[in-house]
């Protein structure tokens, strides 16, 4: 399948214990705009983003993932993306009660998490005095803490990283870029990259070793460049906010990455950089970890805390022990 149906990632729900400590910190430490509160909900943005919002923080009695919004490129294929996904059987039906768009087709991926398909949505009216001067800008630019751009990536946890890459293939369009192995000595496969775009990916596939469906691992905000990454690690610092991992750069996607966790458990990136991929007939890459799939410069361990998700969850009981942190045997201690 060659055309594609999504056209961006526009959104996710993020569930919160903590509602107001993570509001304040995604405002006061992340820099979001906030557009407007529904609810047990909170809708914010980044300063670059077109439309209403990119991240729903709701409140909850556990970390994890409400659901992840996609917006198609038009109504024709919103209609032909509903249609593949009720031939798949994953259709949930159409979802009406929306906030800062039109109605959505809700669909659960074969890793259990929630997805909403739509077309219709609210372009982004900047306050008086906050009209930008560039007509290619929605707003005026005025950085307080981190300041991302815009919402880049979603990287969620399955049983089968393979299956949901394909998956998203054949029902809807995307690409499926690179995947690596857990070791030269096995096919087991921790990690798989999707897109919609000319990204590396846009939506992100572990192997979950858990029986806990529809789990989120991380998302991520974009900076315009590396200067700004590590400003966002001076701003962390300064604010208490622990890194989880980074600064440094992947080799899958090759973007540079930094890793934190928000007040209500839930891990956030910051990246920017990677490569743009314009090639129409794409073969997925290959990778195992000593070739950098993870760290690029193949020279820092990842923290085991790094293969934690949301919500928490113990390890089956037939869950393979070395792939608990499948990086960590490739890297330099």
């Amino acid at each position: 399948m060659s055309r594609r149906l999504i056209a961006h990632l526009a959104h996710v729900e993020i569930l919160t214990p903590k509602p107001e400590e993570s509001l304040r910190f995604y405002k006061e430490v992340l820099g979001l705009e906030e557009t407007t509160r529904e609810g047990r909900s909170v809708y914010l943005r980044g300063w670059g983003e077109w439309h209403h919002h990119s991240l729903q923080l709701t409140e909850a009695a556990r970390p994890g993932l409400g659901h992840i919004g996609w917006r198609t490129w038009s109504p024709e294929d919103l209609a032909t993306a509903v249609r593949r996904v009720e031939d798949q059987g994953a259709g949930e039906g159409w979802y009406e009660d929306t906030v800062g768009h039109g109605r959505a087709y809700r669909f659960i991926s074969p890793g259990g998490q929630t997805h909403e398909l739509f077309w219709e949505s609210a372009e982004y009216v900047p306050p008086p005095g906050m009209e930008s001067p560039y007509p290619d800008r929605p707003q005026r630019y005025v950085p307080h803490g981190i300041a991302p751009r815009m919402i880049d990536h979603v990287t969620v946890m399955t049983r089968d990283p393979v299956r949901d890459a394909e998956w998203m293939r054949d029902t809807l369009g995307s690409t499926f870029t690179e995947y690596t192995l857990l070791d030269e000595d096995t096919e087991l496969v921790v990690f798989a990259m999707s897109t919609n775009n000319e990204k590396s990916h846009d939506l992100g596939l572990i192997l979950d070793q858990s029986d806990v469906p529809g789990r989120l691992h991380h998302f991520a905000w974009w900076v315009d460049s590396r200067d700004e990454l590590l400003r966002a690690a001076d701003i962390l610092l300064n604010a208490g906010t622990p890194i989880e991992f980074g600064p440094g750069r992947h080799g899958m996607g090759e973007q540079d990455y930094l890793y934190f966790r928000e007040p209500g458990g839930v891990r956030v990136e910051i990246n920017t950089g990677g490569y743009r991929n314009y090639v129409p007939d794409w073969r997925t890459r290959k990778w195992v970890p000593s070739q950098g799939s993870n760290t690029f410069y193949r020279n820092v361990a990842m923290p085991d805390s790094m293969m934690e998700a949301f919500p928490p969850a113990e390890p089956a009981p037939h869950a393979d022990e070395a792939a608990a942190n499948p990086w960590s045997a490739a890297s330099v201690h």
